[in-house]
């Protein structure tokens, strides 16, 4: 039996960038449950490639892609005039946009030299794109759902590092996660539970998803270290969030707001 709690027909939500790793998989999640997708990001011919592959398999729905940098007040007020004249009734956002990370073949990452060695610009670059863009997508976005009589939600992706620490033993020797990831993560938190109280009366539900890590090509002598640390013992593959996505964006989790939903194979319990 089809659970029509679950189906988002004809509701449009936007995605911010969309052009990464999690970015495609959120849209195959919503697309799943007969949504339509706007992919935002600032790599529009990444966009592209996306779309054409996404239209392949969701035939019918509707696939809508624009250049947006989260980061830049002008180019999301740009977007919102485009999707008013397109009459497009928003009803979820995913704040997906941060700036990564990642563990490259050689064990290094970017910006992952010492706290002492932070610079400035680094800092304030992450922060424009992780943190002030989710407080401008959630202020220009939220405010159209909430203009639509039926609401809707706004998703905040944060991480299993918005509710613990970095492990720094895990890297090579003189490598760090960069202070900027942490304090973006804890910081989407807590814009989440705002979120959540400020428009508690408007129809609008605001949750955050903590994803662990995920399996993206590491050094297989990094991605040892980090099982180790991992209960069941193994990284996310990257199409396992959709469940928790198609939950927090439907009526499956109606009386769900102000949440961060941790999904790290048990990592931060340890």
């Amino acid at each position: 039996m089809k659970n029509i709690k679950y189906d988002l027909k004809n509701k449009y939500c936007l995605i911010t960038g969309a052009a990464g790793l999690l970015g495609e998989e959120h849209a195959h999640s919503l697309l799943e449950i007969n949504a339509n997708v706007i992919l935002t990001d600032i790599n529009i011919k990444k966009l592209n490639f996306i779309k054409k592959k996404l239209i392949k398999k969701y035939p019918t729905s509707k696939i809508l892609i624009t250049r947006m940098d989260v980061s830049k007040e002008s180019s999301i007020k740009k977007v919102v005039k485009k999707i008013k004249k397109k009459k497009v009734k928003l009803y979820c956002l995913i704040n997906n946009a941060a700036i990564d990370a990642k563990v490259k073949k050689n064990q290094k990452m970017l910006n992952s030299s010492s706290f002492e060695k932070v610079l400035l610009q680094d800092w304030e670059k992450h922060l424009s794109v992780g943190l002030t863009g989710a407080m401008l997508c959630s202020k220009y976005f939220g405010r159209m759902i909430v203009s639509n009589k039926s609401g809707g939600v706004i998703i905040n992706v944060a991480s299993d590092l918005s509710v613990i620490a970095p492990n720094h033993r895990i890297y090579s020797k003189g490598v760090f996660k960069p202070v900027m990831y942490s304090v973006v993560k804890h910081g989407i938190i807590g814009l989440t539970k705002y979120l959540a109280t400020y428009w508690n009366n408007k129809r609008l539900r605001c949750n955050a998803i903590s994803p662990g890590p995920i399996q993206s090509n590491q050094p297989k002598k990094f991605i040892k270290k980090l099982k180790f640390q991992i209960p069941l013992n193994r990284l996310a593959s990257k199409n396992e969030y959709r469940g928790a996505i198609q939950f927090l964006c439907s009526d499956a989790s109606n009386y769900m707001t102000g949440q961060n939903l941790i999904i790290d194979g048990g990592r931060s319990v340890w």
